[in-house]
Formats: structure tokens, C-alpha cells, sequence
């Protein structure tokens, strides 16, 4: 088919589709670490009677300590590979920054 027989109306149809699920992806990328950061428990014993509740398996407090660092070390560097990849995306696309030397 071509154009003037509908195709070109249904594909215009499904790119406002497509780009919203595309911002909603990137919106989650930055919500999901940063909600995990927020309600992270800060101490041991909650880490640990979670893991508990969750999957039936008892963990140490030492263990429970490491899991929350590594939690924590994961979430920070999700928020920032999404930071480095909107400025790479930002400067990309021939945004400068206004030149303030006079």
C-alpha cells in the first residue's frame, strides 16, 4: 500500500504512543532509585526481618549490613548513569550554554 491509502494515517497514529512510553520508561529510571533510596531501612534488623518476610530465608545482621550497601552503592549508580545519560542526551542535541563572557 502507499500513502493515500491510509498507511500513512496509522503509523502517524502510533508514534504518540510510542513516545509516550518512551518518557514514561525514562521517568521511571529516575523515580525507581530514588524512591529505593528513600525508603530504605536504615538499620540491619529491618533489612533483615524484610528479606525474612519476603522469601522465608533468615539472613545475619553482617549479612543484612552488606546487602543495604550494596543496595544503597546500586541506586546511586543508577541515578547516576541516568544523570550522565540526559546530559549526554542534552548536549547532543546542540543545547549550549549561553556564552556569559563579556
Amino acid at each position: 500500500m502507499n500513502g493515500c491509502c491510509g498507511e500513512s494515517a496509522h503509523v502517524t497514529e502510533a508514534a504518540p504512543r510510542v513516545d509516550t512510553l518512551r518518557r514514561l520508561r525514562e521517568l521511571a529510571r529516575w523515580i525507581a532509585p530514588g524512591v529505593a533510596l528513600a525508603i530504605m531501612p536504615k538499620c540491619p534488623a529491618c533489612i533483615a526481618a524484610y528479606i525474612a518476610l519476603a522469601s522465608g530465608i533468615g539472613v545475619s545482621l553482617a549479612t543484612a549490613a552488606q546487602i543495604r550497601i550494596v543496595l544503597i552503592a546500586v541506586c546511586v549508580a543508577a541515578l547516576a548513569f541516568a544523570t550522565a545519560r540526559r546530559f549526554a542526551q542534552f548536549a547532543g542535541s546542540g543545547h549550549a550554554a549561553p556564552n556569559r563572557s563579556n
